[in-house]
């Protein structure tokens, strides 16, 4: 299964968290993405379900 890019076109750096606002990514992880194994795709979209859970966003997992 191809694991899609979260992106979800709002691209603003939070320089606190290092965060993009729009898909909690690091800028990193942005610019790897197409670069990753589906695998490593995986455990970053778990990541970012983490991430938003901590910043008490609205995840998939906490509506």
């Amino acid at each position: 299964m191809i694991v899609r890019s979260p992106c979800i076109k709002v691209c603003n750096m939070d320089y606190e968290t290092g965060l993009c606002e729009g898909c909690y990514r690091t800028l990193e992880e942005i610019g790897r993405w197409t670069m990753y194994s589906e695998d490593e795709r995986k455990s970053i979209r778990l990541k970012i379900e983490e991430r938003k859970i901590s910043l008490g966003k609205p995840s998939f997992k906490n509506p």
